[in-house]
């Protein structure tokens, strides 16, 4: 579905028949889609161009749309080193594409769910493309929206956050119903009937994930709030079209 609000190819019939009642709840949901992408473009870039980070942890990576995540820092610093963790066969299908590493860096795929921490962190560490021993970039991109209460959406980020060494950082993007609760909650209801469990948080909510960590300026902020950049994403984008929070943070 996400593919598919991109305006993608990797998509079938269903996810599009879903999409498209999402859409008619929510014709936004397009435009939040884009603000998420280019959110994670401009965070990994200042991350790997202003913090020095060489080494990123992928969790609930989707389908792959050029430019990755690993094309992004890689073009900051070939020796890049990327993750990528993701549940979904059909992710595991189009893998290749997020495969296509630098030389000097090294790009890798792994099949875990992030509702299983501790079987992540074991897959990683078994994997051995990131090391827990050096700095880590933690991306979480519009993921825990799929992780209800019931699955213990906060304590699962506290784990993983656990594990990474201080001068790591936590990216995060989370879809909210602050600005238009019925239509997320008509949302809310259709991926819930469709098989995925979902749930959509406040700020206050969101700002929990963060617990312990020191936010970048400006915050936990509407994502195209976060350093926004010429030609990065949707411009004329209301905080209602994004619904969608975003913050990045440091463990010291």
């Amino acid at each position: 579905m996400y593919d598919y609000y991109l305006g993608g190819k990797t998509n079938y019939a269903v996810d599009r028949e879903a999409a498209d009642a999402v859409i008619r709840q929510f014709p936004a949901v397009v435009t939040a889609a884009r603000i998420n992408r280019a959110f994670m473009h401009r965070a990994v870039h200042f991350l790997a161009a202003e913090r020095n980070i060489r080494q990123f942890l992928d969790i609930g990576t989707g389908i792959p749309t050029a430019p990755n995540l690993h094309e992004v820092v890689q073009a900051v610093d070939a020796e890049s080193k990327v993750a990528y963790v993701d549940t979904d066969p059909i992710v595991l299908a189009y893998a290749d594409s997020l495969l296509t590493s630098t030389p000097e860096g090294e790009t890798s795929y792994i099949d875990a769910s992030v509702t299983d921490p501790e079987a992540v962190i074991a897959a990683v560490k078994e994997d051995g493309c990131i090391s827990f021993e050096e700095p880590v970039a933690l991306t979480l991109h519009a993921l825990l929206h799929f992780v209800p209460d019931d699955q213990d959406a906060h304590g699962v980020v506290t784990r993983l956050l656990a594990e990474l060494t201080p001068g790591s950082y936590l990216s995060l993007t989370h879809c909210t119903g602050d600005f238009a609760p019925e239509s997320w909650q008509a949302i809310v209801d259709l991926y819930t009937q469709k098989g995925t469990p979902t749930q959509v948080r406040s700020h206050a909510e969101v700002l929990r994930f963060f617990d312990g960590l020191e936010l970048v300026d400006p915050g936990l902020v509407v994502a195209h709030r976060w350093r926004p950049a010429p030609a990065s994403g949707p411009s004329l984008a209301t905080d209602t079209d994004a619904s969608l929070y975003a913050g990045v943070a440091l463990k010291k």
